[in-house]
């Protein structure tokens, strides 16, 4: 799976966005008022949402997609948006977490309405797909939870084979996230022990070869140690470094300007570290977020464009998806009701940032059948007005309204920009296979 250089460019261009949280360092987040308001009663879905949002259901497992032929693959899991090259339109990838090579990645095709057109399968035959990752150069990388899982690369669209990147390590693998600008991914381990991983392609953006290490934390810092031998012949890659750090079941992670954020379910926390400094701090801490902390059982992560806002989905808890907004306030954005044996997975936004897709893996109590949802309203667009700009903000609402000041480069912010930047990819991408060189 290969890209043209110009392609790869134009998506790292994007990626490298003005930072979220420029007040970094300001003590893990606190429980409060959330930035949509008070829950209200459950919709027909069983979703408990703020007002202002509706939600409608996208698929089924063990169902046919509506306006498809395509029957929705169980246990839902870790997911991304991708947007097309023609028009308004994206797919939701979503992979699935079925054991004995049952497992794998489908997608939902949209119109440029939200109207579904298309359902596919772009990755089977694998084992325990839980989560992964979006690359700015548009492909899903989708990470097997087996102690011999894998990264798989694959083509969002189908149109390519998936491809194993063994040298991305053979271990329990949870989520993967791509910082275009230091040129790394950032790995998870979900093990009692396990560890946090950067892998280092030989060449840039090729994910076939590269030095896989693990994180060494001492205070506040990290530094980063080899692992000798990542395809793990014999010994556990999280025991090939004795001095690396264990962390408690490493599920989602997410990287933004800069910063890569990540959550451990075995203590229940949300950490950053910023990774020109090294520099690492918790952003969320249960203990430290004050009476009724809402968030329980982390599990997968995604940073909202332009506001920064983070969304962390409990494994869980009474199954809410909860924002730590940009302002450090940790509050319930949505509950479902009736699935309390359930997880919610891969929540993620469409390119426009008015649309949110997460699953309910095993779905209602006493059918083991997972749901994927589409919410969609007024998602904020910038920070509280109570704190004050700084000069990234500016830049986020210049990029975000479509104005450009004279001094502001005028440039797409977080998730968006990322996926704005992958759309551009793809259809360069696109060109070069027909023959078009520009």
């Amino acid at each position: 799976m290969t890209l043209s250089r110009r392609s790869f460019l134009a998506g790292a261009a994007a990626a490298a966005t003005p930072g979220f949280w420029q007040w970094a360092y300001g003590g893990p987040a606190r429980s409060g008022a959330g930035p949509y308001g008070p829950l209200r009663p459950a919709d027909a879905n069983g979703l408990m949402l703020p007002a202002g949002f509706r939600s409608r259901v996208v698929g089924r497992s063990g169902l046919t997609v509506q306006g498809t032929g395509r029957i929705w693959h169980g246990a839902p899991d870790g997911g991304a948006t991708f947007p097309t090259p023609e028009s308004d339109a994206w797919v939701y990838v979503s992979n699935s977490e079925a054991p004995a090579g049952l497992g794998g990645a489908s997608a939902i095709r949209f119109d440029s309405r939200g109207t579904i057109t298309q359902a596919y399968a772009i990755l089977t035959g694998t084992t325990g797909n839980c989560a992964g990752g979006p690359t700015p150069w548009g492909t899903w990388l989708s990470c097997e939870e087996t102690d011999t899982g894998r990264v798989w690369e694959c083509d969002p669209f189908g149109l390519q084979p998936a491809v194993a990147r063994p040298a991305m390590g053979v271990f329990a693998h949870e989520a993967a996230a791509v910082d275009p600008t230091g040129h790394h991914v950032y790995l998870t381990e979900d093990k009692p022990d396990g560890r946090l991983y950067r892998f280092t392609p030989s060449r840039w953006p090729d994910l076939g070869a590269g030095s896989l290490e693990a994180a060494v934390v001492t205070a506040d810092r990290v530094t980063w140690v080899t692992v000798p031998d990542p395809r793990a012949a014999s010994v556990p890659t999280r025991h090939q470094v004795p001095r690396s750090t264990s962390f408690s079941g490493g599920e989602g992670i997410w990287w933004a300007d800069g910063t890569v954020w990540f959550t451990t379910k075995g203590d229940n926390h949300v950490r950053a570290i910023d990774t020109v400094t090294g520099r690492m701090e918790v952003v969320y801490d249960p203990a430290s977020a004050g009476p009724d902390a809402p968030l329980s059982g982390v599990d997968n992560i995604v940073a909202a464009s332009p506001s920064g806002d983070l969304y962390v989905a409990e494994d869980g808890g009474n199954m809410e998806l909860v924002v730590i907004t940009s302002e450090r306030v940790v509050a319930p954005f949505l509950r479902l009701v009736g699935h309390d044996r359930s997880e919610l997975t891969g929540p993620a936004f469409d390119p426009s940032g008015s649309r949110l897709y997460f699953s309910s893996q095993r779905g209602v109590v006493g059918q083991s059948a997972g749901v994927t949802f589409e919410v969609r309203g007024p998602f904020r667009r910038a920070r509280s007005s109570s704190t004050s700009p700084s000069p990234t903000t500016t830049i986020a609402a210049a990029a975000t309204s479509g104005r450009r000041d004279d001094d502001t480069p005028r440039r797409l912010v977080g998730a968006a920009g990322v996926a704005a930047a992958v759309g551009a990819a793809l259809a360069v991408r696109r060109r070069h296979q027909k023959g078009d060189p520009t």
